[in-house]
């Protein structure tokens, strides 16, 4: 479980902050969030509200950009064929598309490669690069890949194939044999902001082929330099946000204000194809209400993506290109049902991860879940591993099988370099890369059990001893600032993003007045009350029964406030991101645990707390058991008793114990609070005695019942 790190600026600062909310004219909540991101000062906060912190910087500042413009506009002028060769995801199919109608609009030859996933895998290879040369192609330019590409792109000098690097990913000690190599991460590149996307890279090629060369001198910008990023900003800035935001860069410095200037244009003037896709995915919506970054990152993305992840990322790059709005529909609906067709597989493989986990996996002695199949599929398996590790707090990798060859992709928690963990086990692999958050792998089947335990033992011996993973609440709110003109007053803020995430509020001590189910059973909605004020939030991605809540609980919620636009009646709503017990609730649940570990202990005996179950508490238990397991696989001690009318926590965490000795019932603990079960009941033979249990015995005779 997360700790919970609440800022109280609102209570320690308070004179300060009526005096900043005075003189910005804003609410005492955006003057709080201003407050606690560093801007104490109005002229500081103003600067940053009007994005006069931020500017655009000379691109030639890039390595080796002059060379890159130079090559291209040599390949334009000369008529050469040109390739524009991009990644599969959202940053590279933004940053094909932009380069490929800057250079269409030029009068290029020009024509664009995208690898498939499954077949090809990342990056750039030499069977494409034979095809391109069978094509006649004489020069390639990476978007967001090409890096690493050494061995590929000597091969294709080898064959005078000219190649024009740009990319922002890691560099390794040698860089590639290209005509030109633009990225910022270049250890030789004084470039000031080294954190730009593919496509925030390629926005800078753009300028600086739209200025020209003979234009702009590092230092010397002036008027063409000037009109020339008007033009580009108006063009493909809305391209450049999406990538960088689904592709979860910094959204400081430079990256703020394209963002910035992005979403402002796709609200006035919105490509079609971003249009077709945004009404596809929020029919009715109004642009200036849904177009912030969360829309983009949690909306726009995984449909853009979910083409390269079970097919070919051409839909997704065609529909950014299409100039019809007929055409631009059925794209965006194709791309829709696609990643309904992701989350289908996705909760399949879940699933499945999850089953294994509860038959293979014993959290005493894990410290990454390392789980494979042959079935899954190989560009979904990093979202499912991403939901397992926040779910469990561990490291963890799921491996796609194809023969004896399999592909991973990993996700990990904050205290654990994944790749690093890797590379100590680079004797097992075949291939692995990626960053300290998220790694891919190549494994042998036969290498997979050494694997498991030889990683296991690295994590062990090298995760952060002191780390925990903190969730960062910007203030409290009480219920009645939860209201449509806070929320809509927060996206003076926008864009946000890594550097500047989106405010993350909490409030404390309120009634869970109603929970229920929502979305077909995949969220989860309730009403929270207050002080007699009842507030509307939904967990997105979290079923009822995983949620260890019920009716009556207090709880502290820590939740985004959004604005709710449902038939043109705007409302408030809290997009829950965590909720823990709270008050006399919270107090129940640890007398209970304690009350149970004292009894296992010997040192409290059961009879005089009244813990020794009767068959009429024997019969409850297990009647509510059943029915749990006509709706899910998973039971809760704390639930289960709320749903006894009355028997304690512990008593019924006694009753389990017996039904899992008596093999009633099979038990896997689920997560790090060892009060919730994965579950099954077992058919029964004949009639089970339950007082015969040695757990039932060491209760009534006060001994340790560990």
């Amino acid at each position: 479980m997360k700790k919970w790190d609440i800022a109280r600026v609102r209570e320690e600062n308070e004179t300060a902050l009526l005096s900043l909310a005075a003189e910005l004219k804003i609410g005492t909540v955006s003057a709080a969030l201003l407050y606690q991101r560093g801007y104490q000062k109005a002229e500081q906060a103003r600067a940053f509200l009007c994005k006069e912190t931020e500017a655009f910087y000379d691109p030639f500042l890039l390595k080796d950009m002059d060379l890159a413009v130079r090559t291209i506009e040599q390949a334009i002028n000369s008529g050469e064929e040109i390739v524009i060769y991009g990644d599969y995801d959202v940053d590279g199919v933004t940053s094909v598309c932009a380069l490929y109608l800057y250079l269409q609009e030029r009068g290029a030859r020009v024509s664009f490669y995208i690898p498939h996933r499954e077949k090809e895998g990342y990056g750039v290879n030499r069977q494409a690069i034979d095809a391109l040369l069978a094509k006649g192609v004489s020069l390639v330019i990476t978007v967001d890949t090409g890096i690493t590409a050494i061995d590929e792109i000597a091969y294709a000098k080898e064959k005078g194939m000219a190649f024009v690097v740009t990319d922002h990913h890691t560099c390794l000690a040698i860089l590639p044999e290209a005509a030109a190599v633009v990225n910022p991460k270049r250890p030789d590149c004084s470039y000031p902001f080294k954190e730009l996307a593919g496509v925030g890279v390629v926005f800078k090629l753009l300028c600086a082929l739209e200025a020209g060369a003979s234009c702009v001198s590092a230092g010397k910008q002036g008027e063409p330099y000037t009109a020339a990023l008007k033009k580009i900003c108006t063009e493909y800035a809305d391209l450049a946000a999406v990538g960088t935001i689904a592709d979860v860069m910094p959204i400081l410095d430079e990256n703020r204000l394209l963002v910035w200037i992005g979403m402002n244009q796709m609200k006035k003037n919105p490509r079609i194809g971003l249009k077709a896709l945004i009404e596809a995915a929020a029919p009715g919506a109004r642009l200036e209400q849904k177009v912030n970054s969360s829309f983009i990152g949690y909306t726009l993305a995984p449909r853009l993506n979910a083409a390269g992840r079970i097919g070919s990322a051409q839909k997704a790059l065609s529909l950014l290109l299409s100039t019809d709005d007929w055409q631009a529909a059925v794209l965006a609906k194709e791309l829709c049902d696609t990643n309904a067709a992701r989350q289908k597989e996705e909760a399949a493989i879940l699933e499945g991860a999850m089953r294994s986990i509860t038959e293979e996996v014993d959290f005493s002695d894990t410290e990454v879940l390392v789980l494979a199949d042959d079935h899954w599929h190989q560009g979904v398996i990093g979202i499912v591993a991403s939901r397992l590790t926040e779910k469990y707090g561990l490291p963890t990798i799921l491996i796609s099988f194809e023969g004896d060859v399999g592909k991973g992709s990993g996700r990990s928690t904050g205290g654990v370099n994944l790749v690093q963990a890797l590379a100590s086990c680079s004797d097992l692999l075949q291939q692995y890369g990626g960053h300290a958050q998220a790694a891919g792998l190549t494994i042998e089947r036969a290498n997979l059990p050494a694997f498991k335990k030889q990683l296991n033992e690295y994590i062990r011996e090298h995760k952060a001893d002191e780390y925990e993973e903190v969730l960062a609440i910007d203030c409290a709110l009480m219920p009645e600032e939860i209201t449509v003109m806070n929320a809509e007053e927060l996206s003076m803020l926008e864009p946000y993003g890594t550097g500047n995430p989106e405010p993350l509020f909490v409030l404390e001590d309120a009634v869970i007045a109603e929970i229920k189910a929502i979305g077909a059973g995949k969220h989860t909605k309730m009403i929270l009350e207050k002080a007699g004020v009842r507030c509307e939030g939904v967990f997105f991605n979290l079923r009822l029964c995983e949620t260890n809540f019920c009716a009556g609980d207090r709880v502290d919620a820590a939740f985004h406030l959004s604005v709710n636009d449902f038939m043109k009646v705007k409302t408030a709503q809290m997009i829950l991101r965590g909720l823990r017990l709270a008050g006399e609730s919270a107090a129940y649940l640890e007398e209970g645990r304690k009350l149970y570990g004292a009894v296992q202990a010997g040192s409290q005996n059961a009879a005089q707390a009244d813990l020794i179950p009767s068959r009429s508490d024997f019969a409850m238990i297990y009647r509510i058991v059943k029915e749990e397991m006509q709706y899910n696989k998973m039971i809760s001690v704390k639930k289960a008793a709320q749903k006894a009318n009355g028997l304690s926590y512990a008593k019924v965490r006694f009753i389990f114990d017996i039904f899992q000795e008596m093999e009633l019932i099979g038990l896997e603990s689920i997560g790090t609070e060892g009060d919730v079960f994965a579950c099954h009941v077992n058919a029964m033979r004949s009639k089970v005695d339950l007082e015969k249990s040695l757990i039932y015995q060491k209760l009534k005779s006060g001994k340790e019942c560990d």
